[in-house]
């Protein structure tokens, strides 16, 4: 890995609290590789045998019902870990895993985790810090379906994408709509619906184009828990 990778790995909450040595023993000389777009990294059910790092590109993660029916649980981008907390546990993925853009991943053995925290106890505090870290967003994720409208969930949705907490921006949406609205608990043509309701505020789309014209103005549109002008 070049000093840019690496620099993104220390980043994550699991690889920030071990020393470069632990570090190096858990990639066991794996460098990074590029997977194409649509690939299955793992399936549901299956038994869980290595966690990744998101180094460039886009994931997500899913379930399916018994009738076939794809829900999204969360997506992860550049500088975030998935996957973890299965091979602690040593059991099962309880998602399914695909790539949604051209992806660069670092893929992290599960043996050598757990050999890893065998020889020192300490990683397992790490691991705890990334488990709560995934645990911690997916309770914001549950208290954003509850307390937000749907056009509140996309403008944060969005928000997170801008560059600057200030002034105008322009966001190139990371993957199709189909997949932002199953990420938001919403339907396509809900999600329709929100962008409309957003153009007041300044929002714009052209196709996989955002341009917004003021940032803190939607922000605080966010932080409203219900504003009619807009609603």
């Amino acid at each position: 890995m070049d000093p840019h990778d690496w620099q993104l790995v220390r980043s994550t909450p699991l690889f920030g609290a071990i020393g470069r040595e632990t570090a190096d023993r858990l990639l066991d000389g794996n460098g990074p590789r590029v997977y194409d777009r649509g690939l299955l990294l793992f399936e549901q059910g299956t038994p869980a045998t290595c966690f990744y790092v998101v180094l460039d590109g886009w994931v997500k993660i899913y379930r399916t019902t018994p009738d076939g029916q794809e829900t999204v649980v969360a997506t992860f981008r550049r500088g975030e870990t998935f996957a973890e907390a299965a091979i602690f546990m040593g059991g099962h993925y309880p998602v399914s895993a695909e790539t949604v853009t051209v992806c660069r991943l670092l893929r992290i053995n599960g043996a050598s985790l757990r050999r890893a925290i065998h020889n020192e106890p300490d990683l397992a505090l790490a691991m705890l810090a990334s488990s709560s870290h995934h645990l911690k967003s997916l309770v914001e994720q549950i208290e954003q379906m509850k307390r937000m409208t749907g056009p509140q969930r996309l403008a944060d949705f969005l928000l997170r994408l801008c560059s600057s907490p200030s002034g105008s921006c322009q966001i190139n949406l990371p993957y199709e709509k189909a997949l932002i609205a199953n990420r938001l608990g919403m339907k396509p043509e809900s999600l329709s619906r929100a962008l409309a309701k957003l153009k007041p505020l300044g929002i714009n789309v052209d196709r996989d184009t955002v341009n917004v014209d003021d940032v803190a103005k939607i922000a605080q549109f966010i932080e409203d828990t219900r504003d009619d002008e807009y609603i």
